[in-house]
């Protein structure tokens, strides 16, 4: 489970590049719920910050990079961005970002693993991250297709320290491997990971690439104000043994996500 602790190595703050930002506002807060606040004023809005019940949740910003595509950037919590920076280089990542302060909220940087999927890191200043986790409407799960997992492993388990262990998925589908920071028992579990071919990559071109689980009281009903506002399913709802009902979704600017239900606690009889 992702929870507001800022445990090193979990996620802590994930944020949307969109080329239209009130579009995008306007689709969030239909199927999540979520208000928006701009940090700027007036139409021209350039980002701000999403919030459920009042706690943040989640960032957006103009997308700005050309030829980039639309998507969500999920930011893990680490005690010293320049030394992660170093142990990017020496596992060989790429530092796309490098570190630097954002004021005095925190000090950031954007990295590529060996692969080429993008992920980043946020060294807390007064500003230690979301405010609700594995909530309705808030990130509950945090999931990286790649196109080698043993590679995708060693990079991360060097990086942050991440603790692995896979199951076999129903049907013969495969494994997936499921992720724990460092030194948490495997309640903590924050993710996991899948190896894809590339030609089933197709929304980053056949790269590598993590995207968000959220937490929805009703999948279908979420799955239902996707396609209402522009949006559309890549696969789902389907229900997942153990896990939950959920649904593979892309927003109208192509970024991706997961909605889900998770499943209820089996009672004891």
């Amino acid at each position: 489970m992702i929870t507001t602790d800022l445990t090193p190595g979990s996620p802590c703050w994930l944020d949307l590049g969109a080329p239209d930002v009130r579009a995008a506002a306007d689709f969030y807060g239909a199927v999540l719920g979520w208000e928006y606040e701009s940090m700027g004023e007036g139409e021209d809005m350039e980002g701000g910050m999403f919030r459920k019940d009042g706690k943040t949740v989640a960032g957006l910003g103009k997308l700005t990079e050309e030829g980039a595509r639309s998507a969500w950037m999920i930011y893990y919590a680490v005690t010293d961005a320049d030394a992660t920076t170093q142990a990017v280089e020496r596992s060989g990542g790429t530092v796309r970002v490098a570190p630097r302060d954002l004021d005095d909220w925190g000090r950031m940087a954007q990295y590529s693993d060996p692969l080429g999927g993008q992920f980043a890191v946020w060294q807390p200043g007064k500003n230690a991250g979301f405010e609700l986790a594995d909530e309705p409407g808030s990130l509950s799960w945090t999931e990286l297709y790649t196109t080698d997992a043993a590679v995708a492993k060693e990079f991360y388990g060097g990086v942050f320290g991440w603790q692995f262990s896979d199951m076999e998925l129903p049907g013969g589908g495969g494994a997936y491997t499921l992720i724990t920071p460092a030194g948490l028992p495997e309640e903590r579990m924050q993710g996991g990971l899948m190896q894809l071919p590339a030609e089933n990559l197709t929304l980053a071109n056949g790269r590598p690439y993590w995207h968000p689980v959220f937490n929805v009281t009703d999948c279908d009903a979420a799955v239902a104000k996707v396609t209402e506002n522009g949006g559309s399913v890549q696969m789902g709802p389907e229900d997942a043994e153990g896990v939950g009902r959920l649904a593979v979704c892309v927003d109208p600017s192509n970024a991706d996500f997961v909605v889900l239900t998770p499943a209820r606690p089996t009672q004891p009889s």
